[in-house]
């Protein structure tokens, strides 16, 4: 058995955001719940196949990729650093999120710059690094393997993870990469499920745990550590 522990952004768990989202992808993170019946016109059998990793890694926006723990660390050393390490930043503002495609990917996107979140999730990668594991042969081949740039790979080798640094774009993902058929209507779906949270600004105010048991089994939310200033 091979665990592993990812630090994301995912909001308050009684927020309309986490709670929307949630049902969208048919199952809560956090307590385990499952959703049945369709969403916004889509039928629930048809969404959860177009769903099915965004469903298993839980609704979030990865800061820390997920990550087996290096031989000399433990989850309790994990969580006394996130504690202390969430305690040392304040909360930033995202502004409102937007709804877009992300190479195929449908998800929720800041809309524009936003240097001060640019620069606290290097301060992620970089201060929890030292929890990571070095990646094994196979997992950095099946990852190198996909495309990447020189830049990227050289990301991979040193953190275990391309898009971090510059090549770092928050997004807290709905779909699996959609076919052309299916894109425009999951794509109006999705308009119509998420318009009332749309309008609402969201607050990067926590950092939260994220740990899945076994491979490939679901991801469940293992605990919120709130920035210092979050009410």
């Amino acid at each position: 058995m091979t665990e592993r522990f990812a630090i994301y952004f995912a909001p308050a768990a009684t927020s309309n955001l986490w709670e929307r989202a949630a049902t969208w992808l048919g199952r809560d993170a956090a307590d385990g719940d499952l959703f049945d019946g369709p969403v916004a016109g889509i039928d629930r059998a048809r969404l959860l196949n177009l769903t099915q990793s965004a469903n298993r890694y839980g609704f979030h926006a990865t800061l820390k990729a997920p990550m087996v723990l290096a031989e000399d660390t433990d989850e309790a050393e994990l969580r006394a650093a996130l504690t202390a390490f969430a305690a040392r930043h304040r909360p930033i503002d995202l502004g409102k999120l937007k709804l877009a495609s992300l190479q195929g990917f449908l998800a929720l996107m800041v809309d524009g710059e936003n240097e001060a979140l640019r620069d606290f999730a290097a301060h992620v990668v970089e201060d929890f690094d030292p929890f990571r594991a070095p990646m094994t042969v196979k997992d950095r081949a099946a990852r190198a393997g996909k495309g990447l740039s020189e830049r990227q790979i050289e990301l991979l080798d040193a953190y275990g993870y391309p898009y971090v640094f510059e090549e770092f774009r928050f997004h807290m993902t709905l779909t699996d990469r959609l076919s052309e058929a299916d894109a425009a209507e999951v794509t109006a779906a999705a308009n119509t499920w998420f318009a009332p949270v749309l309008e609402e600004p969201v607050i990067l105010d926590r950092l939260s745990l994220f740990h899945e048991y076994e491979a490939g089994k679901p991801f469940r939310r293992a605990g919120d550590f709130k920035l210092g200033g979050a009410s």
